[in-house]
């Protein structure tokens, strides 16, 4: 059962994001609670009561309840009621986070509270800009929902891109010998751009498995949705030689297993054989670049949850 207690639109949501079934955004709310536990009863009047006693309004509530592996999971954005009084000590997350933990351990929940504060993107690119021209467009636009700290990639090709847009564009060859150097000065990367979230926007590298595990629910990846149907090159224009008649793309977490991670979002187009291959490149590009976007977006907002091999999406 999905349910949404006490939601309104939030304000700064823009036609794209009610275009894709989420009008609500992350702007009006200061705090989000997230959480999945095993099923029982009182766990919602657990959480309402520690808000309201704290003077928290809710606005936003989602759940779903897995009765299938028997866990809640569930989304809760809340902001103060009003304005703290003179003298008050400041509310943050990190404080809310350890007043909450006693009713975490009565419940059995893995709990995070965040606050507004946006995400920060780590982009990687290779030679494709179609995604990347699309993430800068919306975070420009305020659409994105997160911040764009820099753009890395394993060649020059979109340096004119990112640059143009005013983010740094820092280059890191990566060669079979060069690897892992390669991936080491990615995490220093991560670090030094306190990056919440890596963006393969079409990075055309397989990352090691010890740099997924080091990225675990933090990376995010796009292919074509032919997969494991159409391996290898040309993925579009083995599709037009099977005569498809749908196309689309997969955004997901990037796992150790390749393209098998949590999926988040899917974008399918139908096509016929009226397309040509360089047509359907055209089409799959757009594909690519929706699901993506709608991806990092939720992922920012707090949205995504993690179920095993699968992900729950409060959208």
């Amino acid at each position: 059962m999905t349910t949404v207690l006490e939601g309104r639109p939030t304000g700064g949501a823009t036609a794209e994001a009610g275009a894709t079934g989420n009008s609500r955004s992350l702007d009006a709310a200061q705090y989000v609670l997230t959480l999945a536990c095993p099923e029982r009863p009182g766990i919602v009047r657990a959480i309402t009561g520690f808000l309201a006693d704290r003077g928290f309004d809710i606005v936003e509530h989602q759940q779903f309840d897995d009765h299938v592996s028997g866990k809640l999971y569930l989304r809760t954005a809340f902001t103060p009621g009003t304005a703290p009084a003179e003298g008050d000590s400041e509310v943050s997350a990190e404080g809310l986070s350890a007043e909450f933990e006693a009713i975490a351990g009565e419940f059995g929940m893995e709990f995070s509270i965040h606050d507004s504060s946006p995400q920060r993107l780590l982009v990687m690119v290779s030679k494709f800009g179609h995604c990347l021209n699309d993430l800068i467009f919306r975070w420009r636009a305020g659409s994105l929902g997160a911040e764009i700290a820099v753009v890395v990639s394993n060649h020059e090709d979109l340096r004119p891109m990112a640059e143009a847009a005013g983010l740094p564009f820092i280059h890191v060859p990566v060669t079979a010998a060069t690897k892992p150097e390669a991936e080491a000065r990615l995490l220093e990367l991560v670090e030094e751009y306190q990056a919440d979230l890596v963006v393969l926007a079409r990075y055309m590298q397989v990352l090691s498995d010890g740099l997924c595990r080091s990225l675990r629910g933090r990376a995010i990846n796009i292919h074509h949705s032919f997969l494991p149907g159409f391996k290898g090159a040309k993925p579009y224009h083995q599709a037009y030689d099977r005569g498809v008649k749908l196309i689309g793309a997969t955004a997901h977490y990037v796992t150790a297993d390749l393209d098998e991670g949590p999926i988040i979002e899917q974008e399918v187009f139908r096509v016929d054989h009226s397309l040509d291959p360089n047509a359907l490149v055209t089409v799959g590009r757009d594909a690519e670049s929706q699901a993506l976007s709608r991806a990092v977006r939720w992922h920012s907002q707090h949205r995504v949850l993690l179920n095993n091999t699968r992900t729950v999406v409060f959208r």
